[in-house]
């Protein structure tokens, strides 16, 4: 028996959500932004009255403000996006319990097994699309189709409020024609890659020999040849699912400009100390260490370096993290944000050779260190022990990134 999955993306959400509080905006340009004052003023999503005139998300207040001098801008108000996001959720799940969140605003939907108690797969997208618009007076759009990858091109295919089915009958009429981006999973650098090959479509994707898309993009390549043929295979997980962490990161949009190795390193060493601290709660090390930068131009990188031993020890990242940076930034720009994670993770208990290197002895000191300074900052309070260096600037270090964990889950290809 055929799948049958959904996948359900709520339209403009943070906006949507808004004009549903502030009824006499809905016919308005509104778009919800960050904070200007804590260097986050950019568009986070703006609506369907915003959007087409040129209004899009990550651009700059100003910017938006100049093309759209009518432009309604409220802060977001992340609490009360949660809430909506769990009480669509409770409406999705009242006709299946495989239900996989792809973000606040989108999900996905196996319901195979429901069709013979509330209708067929358009049928029951049209009793959900209703009620969410009942119940929450906020809009959805819908991808019916036989695998993941092809429900959400089905959802972005129309918007707003609309219901897409794409079967295995109309398939290459709909999804062939559709540009190779639209494809999930490929973003800008392989969307490039792809177009320098002449591949412009996703039927042009799904046509090409796989030893050409593997030799350009390696094993991706015949991923995505497999999703642009429709033959996604991955479940929807279900509800109750818990995901296995893979990896734990933080990151800053920083109160100021770093313009000096000094600030990063500051910055590293903060940030280090709080995804250390997330992986010991979690009993976990990590295998490796990637550091994020994103300069004044909005231009980012990131760069990995695979570890001996896996640790969890702040400095050590902190150490890693510096080294990595150095030898790939030449301070072209000043640096407006920057991130840490630790990836491959394995437990904290798992076996690992032991030496009577120097390196080694240290690793288990500073680790010791670590652990006696979570305990503290647990009695005390968080700013209750630091180290020296985040005194002398009190702006960079005043930051508390312990208060923004950024847990991240299994990707996509993890299952």
């Amino acid at each position: 028996m055929e799948r049958a999955i959904l996948h359900v993306d709520i339209n403009a959400f943070y906006a949507s959500v808004e004009c549903q509080r502030h009824p006499e905006l809905r016919n308005r340009p509104v778009a919800v932004v960050g904070d200007p004052e804590a260097r986050h003023g950019i568009i986070l999503t703006a609506n369907y009255i915003a959007k087409p005139m040129g209004v899009k998300t990550g651009m700059a207040i100003w910017q938006a403000k100049q093309i759209c001098p009518d432009l309604v801008c409220l802060p977001a108000d992340m609490r009360e996006y949660i809430r909506i996001s769990q009480y669509a959720r409770e409406i999705y799940e009242t006709y299946t319990d495989q239900v996989e969140s792809f973000g606040l605003d989108e999900c996905w939907l196996d319901i195979t097994g429901s069709t013979g108690l509330f209708g067929s797969p358009v049928e029951i997208a049209r009793k959900i699309s209703s009620r969410v618009k009942f119940e929450l007076g906020i809009t959805v759009s819908i991808g019916v189709s036989f695998n993941k990858i092809t429900a959400k091109l089905g959802s972005d295919h129309k918007k707003p409020d609309a219901i897409t089915r794409i079967g295995r009958d109309n398939y290459k009429k709909i999804v062939y024609p559709l540009p190779v981006e639209d494809l999930l999973y490929v973003g800008p650098a392989t969307a490039k890659k792809l177009r320098g090959i002449a591949l412009h479509t996703i039927g042009r994707l799904a046509e090409c020999p796989e030893e050409v898309l593997t030799s350009k993009l390696g094993k991706i390549g015949a991923v995505l040849k497999t999703f642009a043929l429709g033959n996604d295979v991955s479940p929807v997980q279900r509800s109750d699912h818990v995901r296995a962490i893979k990896s734990v990161g933080n990151s800053a949009t920083t109160p100021r400009d770093l313009v000096n190795n000094d600030d990063v390193h500051l910055m590293l060493l903060l940030l280090a100390e709080s995804v250390a601290s997330r992986m010991r709660e979690l009993g976990v090390k990590c295998n490796v260490v990637e550091v994020y930068i994103r300069d004044a131009r909005l231009i980012s990188f990131s760069r990995q370096r695979k570890l001996k031993t896996p640790t969890c020890s702040s400095q050590e990242i902190a150490s890693v993290a510096l080294d990595l940076f150095r030898a790939s930034y030449h301070w072209h720009d000043p640096i407006r944000s920057i991130g840490v994670r630790g990836a491959d993770l394995v437990e904290a208990t798992a076996p690992i050779q032991l030496s009577f290197y120097q390196d080694d002895r240290k690793r288990m000191k500073w680790e010791a260190i670590d652990s006696t300074v979570d305990e503290l900052r647990r009695r005390y309070g968080y700013r209750s022990i630091q180290k020296a260096l985040l005194f002398t600037d009190p702006l960079l270090g005043g930051i508390s990134p312990r208060e923004d964990h950024t847990v991240h889950p299994v990707g996509f290809f993890g299952g």
